[in-house]
């Protein structure tokens, strides 16, 4: 009997054992995985730090202040050129719809003056017709050379302007 106690005691002692080998065991794994963690957060911040670097580098080359300027100027011209761009399809419109209700005008006048007169009546808007094709399309040709000669003048004033802009990038 006293052999069975002592075995009994042996066992709850093994069980109990078994029981802080299994608690150690969790502590050792809770332990490890929070040295897993710090390390990850010391590489975070060791990436951070450089990546704070290389803003710091960036901002020293960008110069933020004149950037703001500079995107500001473009805006200004960006609204410029669409509100002349809008303003020429707007002549450009206006103009062709012009033309085309003169041509329309004169086709009409024709028809009636071709019933009214005949033949000899037909034949005096084609002549006449024939000389306002010629008239209108030399004061095209002029007006198109006119612009070119304007235009030329404004590049050159362009062209200094973007060179400018273009060194103050620069510095």
């Amino acid at each position: 009997m006293g052999s069975a106690k002592a075995l009994a005691k042996e066992i709850v002692m093994s069980r109990k054992a078994v029981n802080r080998l299994y608690e150690n065991k969790a502590q050792l794994n809770s332990i490890s995985m929070h040295l897993g963690e710090s390390v990850a957060i010391a590489r975070t911040v060791g990436h951070l730090s450089k990546s704070a670097e290389v803003m710091k580098l960036v901002n020293n080359l960008m110069k933020a202040p004149q950037m703001a300027a500079t995107m500001q100027e473009f805006s200004k011209e960006m609204i410029k050129a669409g509100v002349i761009e809008e303003m020429v399809n707007d002549a450009l419109d206006s103009a062709l719809d012009s033309e085309d209700i003169e041509v329309e005008t004169e086709e009409e006048v024709d028809k009636v003056l071709s019933e009214i007169a005949g033949e000899t009546a037909a034949e005096l808007p084609e002549a006449v017709w024939k000389e306002r094709v010629r008239v209108s399309a030399h004061k095209e040709s002029t007006s198109r050379e006119e612009e070119a000669i304007v235009e030329g003048g404004n590049d050159e004033e362009e062209l200094e302007e973007i060179r400018a802009r273009l060194a103050r990038v620069r510095s």
